[in-house]
């Protein structure tokens, strides 16, 4: 399956997953409010992707690459994976041992973490965080199985895995949570995650790949898994560690803060998530078996890079403008107050910078994994991580959760550029002259469209002063897009074909 095909049919399955996680999202935010309880249920889910992102996500990006090229070396039979059966065996062993190791000392490392956390809550933080640790395995597990899936094109499981998940946390909160409260969130978090492992055995059995426990440590598969988890390692640490640091800086600023940071997040990661990062699931890949190819593998970057820009920067610009209408449509009802919505739409607007960042630095992370470096992305993760940390401390003291979201967005602005930067120094992999170009049209068209969208506000207020959040988000941002578009087109800019190139993918599938 090509790139772009496949690329449309998981943009198209992951649309299914977001809209039932955006539900999930709605249903938590009027059952629970911006709250301690929710404050503290994000705590000890962000304790548990520790454990997850020290090991499990590492092991799974390491997988993609070697295993699909042994796919491509293989041809159309699966002969069976000893690489990826050694790397499931030893991820089980070690996420299972530091998953009791974390349950038995959640008090301490809560208090470190939370440190704004007393009394009830933070006695209900370590509670939660002994919950939601048994879902440990369970993620690794799908994480694995969906690497192996997607390494010999089958994304369709992969790709629906969220729905299961969501269903139950929405069964979990809507018609639980009134009565048991927020222990019902992490018992279906935990539920949840048993169906999404499960969700993964049919490619399994359609490929007639049989995964069994192995402990090959000298397969030469597996040494090439575990040169790179190293790096990798250290980088998905460093991930999780930012947001560790963001909700303990929030967890002083009072209560409800953490949500504000959380939820605005997950709106402006939402286009993310739906559209970059569904292109990703066949790119890697795709990647991993063009290396040695250069011109194949340039030609994949500048295709992602494209699809990336074109996308996220119109979307961008309409969170940052139309950022409080858009947080009082999504989330704005049953226990969630003004006060909240006003709250997490600062964090909106802060955080949307980081959203093309975010998108860019995937698509040269991805490759840099792919060529076999992983080394350079580790080392510049770490300066972002020291760039985000510092701007906590020294900026949330006095702006809040603005201060935090300002952070994390210079941080991923700095990652993407210095990414993009020793990728093209040393494997020569993205066009410079392309790349440069096509950030500057973005920025042109993008200046005229955050006009066009401040005259529409102005405008609506004028016109229509009781005009309801939804149509207030849904005017702005459709003016914005569609002078977006109308700037590709009026300045021929290659990337305007993208839309028409994804539909023509569409028909040929």
């Amino acid at each position: 399956m090509s790139v772009s095909r496949a690329a449309v049919v998981v943009t198209a399955l992951t649309a299914v997953s977001t809209i039932f996680g955006f539900l999930r999202d709605v249903v938590i935010a009027a059952v629970y409010g911006a709250g301690p309880d929710l404050d503290a249920y994000l705590v000890a889910q962000g304790l548990m992707n520790v454990v997850l992102g020290l090991v499990a996500y590492a092991m799974a990006r390491s997988v993609t690459p070697v295993i699909a090229r042994e796919v491509k070396a293989e041809g159309a039979a699966c002969r069976g994976h000893r690489s990826f059966d050694t790397a499931i065996t030893v991820t089980m062993v070690v996420l299972g041992l530091g998953a009791v190791v974390v349950g038995l000392l959640a008090a301490p490392v809560t208090a470190l973490l939370a440190p704004g956390f007393e009394g009830e809550q933070a006695e209900l933080a370590v509670m939660l965080t002994r919950i939601v640790l048994l879902a440990t395995v369970l993620i690794a597990g799908t994480d694995l199985l969906a690497a192996v899936a997607q390494a010999h094109g089958r994304v369709v499981w992969s790709s629906l895995q969220g729905v299961p998940f969501n269903i139950i946390m929405i069964g979990a909160a809507g018609l639980f949570g009134p009565r048991y409260g927020i222990q019902a969130l992490a018992i279906g978090f935990v539920i949840g995650s048993a169906a999404r492992l499960v969700l993964q055995f049919p490619p399994l059995a359609a490929l007639g790949l049989r995964v069994r426990p192995r402990l090959g440590l000298r397969h030469p598969g597996f040494r090439e898994i575990a040169r790179l988890m190293p790096p990798l390692l250290v980088g998905s640490a460093i991930s999780n560690v930012n947001s560790l640091v963001d909700r303990a800086v929030g967890s002083t600023l009072g209560d409800g803060a953490i949500t504000a940071l959380s939820y605005g997040w997950r709106l402006v990661n939402l286009p993310e998530t739906l559209l970059i990062a569904s292109l990703l699931v066949p790119l890697y890949p795709a990647l991993g078996a063009a290396a040695g190819n250069l011109p194949e593998v340039r030609r994949l970057v500048s295709r992602g890079l494209s699809v990336t820009v074109t996308v996220l920067v119109p979307l961008t610009l309409v969170l940052m403008v139309a950022a409080l209408p858009l947080v009082r449509v999504a989330y704005g009802r049953g226990e969630f107050t003004a006060d909240d919505s006003a709250a997490t739409a600062v964090a909106v607007l802060w955080y949307a910078p980081a959203l093309v960042a975010m998108g860019v630095r995937q698509v040269l992370v991805s490759t840099s994994y792919a060529l076999g470096d992983a080394r350079a992305p580790v080392l510049v993760s770490v300066v972002a991580m020291v760039i985000n940390v510092v701007g906590d401390i020294l900026l949330a003291p006095v702006l809040g959760v603005a201060g935090i979201a300002v952070a994390t967005s210079v941080s991923l602005v700095f990652a993407a550029i210095a990414n993009g930067v020793l990728l093209a120094r040393r494997h020569g992999s993205v066009d410079g002259a392309a790349t440069r170009k096509l950030l500057v049209r973005a920025t042109v068209i993008g200046a005229a469209t955050v006009a066009v969208g401040h005259l529409a506000g102005r405008s609506l207020a004028a016109m229509l002063p009781e005009v309801g959040p939804l149509l207030e988000g849904a005017l702005i941002g459709s003016m914005m897009l569609g002078a977006y578009v109308l700037g590709l087109i009026l300045l021929r800019a290659p990337e305007r074909l993208v839309p028409l190139e994804m539909l023509r993918a569409v028909r040929r599938r």
